[in-house]
């Protein structure tokens, strides 16, 4: 298809996040107008940057700073002010010093050490996953594995009663739906907010081992957080831990068995699913745009000056397929060295879970090609991707075992 960078387009709010050939979109960008202005939902200007090495530069930029929210004014529905206050106070959304005091008090969860103890339960639940999958038949693979591998290995995490995941894994997927649940949103974020400061007086009545009781206990020389930011911080877990992952493992598994070539090469080279793991994050960012930045001076990016006071839009899923960074970047390459993909983030704010998504990615792709050799397509099968303005997944994955 194609595109063309229309400036009379400026003033309308700028709605390609959403289409469904983003990737042609992107490029055009790139190519044409790598740091472009485009028209915000609340009609403010923001600044979208699409090259590998200004995205690069922009993630560790000190110039431009967090302001409390996922996403833009406007591209989130409205929430009750409470609700709201109580999702702002994350490691992702705020600026030294407190990003450092946040990412320090979770950081003993994701050590090496902890991540490793976590591999017999990720590998028992991708089993019982799998259980199901392999039943010959149509699957939709997003649904049966893809999302509910790692709702379960946070909800273990956090230390989520049984008897309470299934109404916990509701409200999430609905989170993480994007657009097209919307107006669930409200409700879903309310439900989830309410649930986990009632896990949190249960964790400080019979405090564990688990990562909430984790948040809760007296802090050090940094001082105990604030409910607010414990709630936020369990809420980011959450929602980073469980769409990144579902989408990493959903769009891997899609490019996989789209050319058999790539499937029966891992099944004959099952050394080199770590390095295909990482042409999964690169070719198909499970993160579309970084969270926002606001530029708190005039800064210059390119042959632009984007003032101060300004969003920034970080496109990851634009720099990945850069090709001044990465040769023949739209072809999926199992022996690229992708290894300066920014997937996860670079900077202050690179994902403390990679080590996490790319285990769980890991024993599912061994699990898959182990047990269901011969997963397909279903006939006739196009992606469909999730209307989302942070996430790239695919809203189902039809396949036949």
């Amino acid at each position: 298809m194609n595109h063309q960078v229309n400036p009379a387009a400026a003033a309308e709010p700028f709605a390609g996040f959403l289409t469904e050939d983003i990737y042609d979109v992107l490029a055009v960008y790139r190519e044409q107008q790598p740091v472009a202005p485009l028209t915000l939902p609340d009609g403010r200007t923001g600044w979208l940057l699409t090259r590998h090495d200004d995205v690069r530069r922009a993630l560790t930029d000190p110039r431009l700073t967090k302001d409390g929210l996922l996403s833009p004014v406007g591209y989130r529905p409205v929430v009750p002010p409470d609700i709201d206050e109580a999702t702002r106070h994350h490691m992702l959304v705020v600026n030294p010093p407190d990003h450092s005091r946040l990412r320090r008090a979770v950081r003993p969860a994701f050590t090496p050490g902890a991540i490793a103890a976590l591999t017999p339960a990720v590998r028992a639940i991708t089993d019982r996953l799998l259980d199901d999958l392999a039943r010959p038949g149509r699957h939709d693979l997003m649904a049966e594995l893809a999302f509910p591998l790692p709702i379960a290995v946070i909800s273990e995490m956090l230390g989520v009663p049984a008897e309470d995941r299934d109404d916990f894994a509701r409200w999430s997927h609905i989170l993480v739906a994007g657009a097209a649940r919307r107006a669930e949103l409200p409700a879903a974020q309310a439900n989830l907010i309410a649930y986990i400061r009632t896990l949190l007086a249960a964790k400080r009545e019979f405090p564990a081992t688990d990562v909430a009781s984790l948040l809760i206990a007296p802090g050090g020389d940094d001082g105990s957080l604030t409910e607010n930011e414990v709630i936020s911080t369990i809420y980011l877990l959450l929602l980073a831990g469980h769409d990144t992952t579902a989408a990493l493992i959903g769009n891997g598994a899609y490019r996989m068995l789209e050319d058999r070539e790539r499937w029966e090469l891992l099944r004959k080279c099952p050394e080199r699913l770590p390095a295909a793991i990482e042409e999964m994050l690169r070719y198909d960012s499970p993160v579309q745009l970084s969270t926002h930045r606001i530029a708190a001076e005039d800064v210059t990016y390119g042959e632009h000056l984007i003032p101060a006071g300004s969003t920034v839009l970080i496109s990851i899923l634009s720099a990945n397929r850069d090709g001044e960074r990465f040769p023949d970047a739209d072809s999926f390459d199992l022996t690229r060295d992708g290894s300066s993909h920014v997937a996860f983030g670079h900077g202050i704010h690179h994902c403390l879970g990679a080590p996490l998504a790319r285990l769980e990615a890991r024993i599912v792709f061994e699990g898959l090609l182990d047990r269901i050799p011969g997963l397909e397509l279903t006939d006739g099968f196009r992606p469909r991707w999730r209307p989302s303005i942070l996430m790239h997944g695919l809203a189902e994955l039809s396949v036949t075992v």
